[in-house]
């Protein structure tokens, strides 16, 4: 098969369309023959040398993708030959075959066509266990959202909104905060010209906002304990500021607030096996029911993933950058 490849890291140029041996499925795992992957921040960090795959997996870049089952390992079940899926990867997505444990495929959502359905996995993952498994949102709560034009901010808002949160997102363009307000943002907030924590404060009467999704980090740890309403919690799931900040406890105290860090990829499979499940239960039927739906702002072939790291290094992208394989068709 082939894969992109990383033999020395570098920018984009380091990514190089290889032939590989395929990959084997193992006890539990199953054999998927990619139709399409996405490029997510990771998968940047990753070219770059500054973000190895957990031991064990696959070398090759790309954490979802989607695929047709072709053969099964010992001991799985539920699953069968022809089965349509996307998944959770490790890594590997970058590949025309990937090995992939049982427990973190999901079927293809009923109405959805398989290449669009590698933009899933990674963000309504990431969504789910963070947003509402680790801070709860709940209904009539306000999320605010940083990067919301970004594959995760596009499906947040979508997910926030589905549950009855009211959401507020930063970006940086009108564009941008125009696609966010269709897919239903109420407050729009551009950081290049305004204070998000002067924005939220006044868009909820002082109060604040109940949970901030970040992939910052260090940069906006101050102000985002400054925008966080009593009880509120700040999830960092990204460090595009830096991974150092002051943290003022004597605010988090009188907020008796809570910050959170997680990171999906290095997970046990049990873990990821979990959030899978959870989000096949709460998130499939809304987009089984055209709820919410993901945003793919271009497809690539894969052997051109070089231009879908550009892309989102120029920050012009609204929503996920796909990356087809020959089998698509």
């Amino acid at each position: 098969m082939h894969a992109i490849t990383i033999p020395e890291p570098g920018g984009p140029e380091a990514l190089v369309w290889a032939e590989v041996p395929d990959p084997v499925p193992g006890e539990g795992e199953v054999l998927v023959e990619v139709v399409a992957s996405a490029v997510n921040r990771a998968d940047l960090l990753q070219r770059q040398g500054f973000y190895d795959p957990p031991p064990g997996s696959s070398p090759y870049p790309g954490l979802e993708c989607s695929g047709r089952i072709t053969a099964l390992g010992a001991g799985v079940a539920g699953w069968a030959v022809g089965d349509e899926v996307c998944a959770l990867l490790a890594g590997g997505g970058y590949a025309e075959k990937v090995a992939v444990p049982a427990g973190q495929l999901l079927p293809v959502p009923k109405g959805l066509d398989l290449a669009t359905a590698a933009a899933l996995p990674e963000v309504t993952c990431t969504i789910w266990s963070n947003v509402f498994m680790i801070a709860h949102l709940r209904p009539g709560e306000t999320l605010l959202v940083h990067g919301g034009a970004s594959g995760i901010g596009t499906m947040a808002i979508q997910l926030a909104k589905a549950v009855g949160a009211k959401v507020a997102v930063t970006a940086g363009s009108p564009a941008k905060l125009e696609r966010c307000a269709e897919l239903g943002a109420d407050i729009l907030i551009d950081y290049r010209e305004q204070d998000f924590v002067a924005e939220i404060r006044k868009a909820t009467g002082g109060a604040g906002a109940d949970v901030i999704l970040d992939i910052v980090g260090a940069k906006y740890l101050d102000r985002n304990v400054k925008a966080l309403a009593v009880n509120g919690r700040l999830a960092v799931i990204g460090l595009q500021g830096g991974v150092k900040g002051e943290l003022n406890l004597g605010a988090l105290l009188h907020k008796r607030a809570a910050i959170t860090a997680t990171s999906l990829r290095a997970r046990p499979q049990s873990e990821k096996a979990a959030i899978v499940a959870a989000v096949r239960e709460h998130v499939w039927p809304l987009i089984e029911n055209d709820d919410i739906r993901p945003v793919v702002d271009q497809s690539l072939p894969l052997s051109e993933a070089a231009e879908g790291h550009r892309a989102l290094e120029a920050g012009t992208h609204i929503g996920k950058v796909l990356l087809l394989t020959a089998a698509v068709g």
